[in-house]
């Protein structure tokens, strides 16, 4: 009998400034997760948003046996992927890439933010629409559009779970008032990911919550953003 997704996930949340990072004052305030994503028995793993000291995830996933085969990105803001933005540089996915070439997939209206911010080619990035899977092993892993923190940002689906970067926290989404932020996507992909079916797991991009993941079905009865039923609401709750 073939052994069942549950049995080959392998998938691990770590915290900036604790699990990797560990000591880098920037790491340890801004609190970003970066998670390590992969397949027990062909040892594939993928790392989403690599930042601060990228090669702590991949020696963190060499250590436990597994193969990097892949970077998710889910938007280019340094602090999940590392480069120079508003006056401050950190390392990163280049960091990352100096030590194994491997495919980097983002989203199309992305690709050029995070190659701007990152300084990589995007030759090598893997641009994608929404709905677009990635395989990892056996592990299926569904890429969604999730505009409004930035153009191309993404939330990546997966057996019973929400990696939602920083469109989504338990507490709260990320912010519109940057470079390329909308309000109105903002509220669009709020409410596409709270008509999603199953009730995953949300685990975000920050821990700014007093857990560092909850059910979504959880996260729309106390989050604020849900309060807001229409645009309208919407505009008035964010100020605009």
């Amino acid at each position: 009998m073939a052994p069942s997704t549950d049995d080959r996930l392998y998938f691990r949340q770590l915290l900036s400034g604790r699990d990797f990072a560990a000591g880098d004052m920037i790491a340890t305030q801004m609190r970003n997760f970066s998670y390590l994503i992969g397949d027990k028995e062909t040892r594939d793993c993928v790392v989403v948003d690599p930042a601060y000291a990228a090669n702590d995830l991949v020696d963190a996933l060499e250590a436990d046996g597994m193969k990097l085969s892949g970077v998710l990105v889910t938007h280019h803001h340094p602090d999940h992927v590392g480069g120079s933005m508003m006056g401050f540089t950190l390392k990163g996915l280049a960091e990352l890439l100096e030590r194994q070439a491997t495919p980097v997939h983002v989203n199309t209206h992305e690709a050029q933010w995070v190659s701007r911010i990152t300084d990589i080619p995007l030759s090598d990035l893997t641009a994608h629409e929404h709905g677009d899977k990635v395989a990892v092993g056996d592990i299926e892993i569904e890429l969604l559009h999730t505009p409004g923190h930035t153009p191309g940002s993404q939330c990546f689906l997966l057996d019973g779970r929400l990696v939602a970067g920083d469109t989504l926290f338990l507490e709260g989404c990320g912010r519109t008032d940057f470079p390329g932020g909308n309000v109105d996507d903002m509220f669009r992909s709020l409410q596409y990911l709270a008509k999603l079916g199953g009730d995953p797991t949300v685990f975000p991009g920050h821990w700014y919550s007093a857990e560092p993941s909850a059910p979504l079905d959880e996260v729309k009865r106390s989050n604020y953003v849900y309060r807001a039923s229409n645009l309208d609401q919407w505009r008035t709750l964010m100020g605009g």
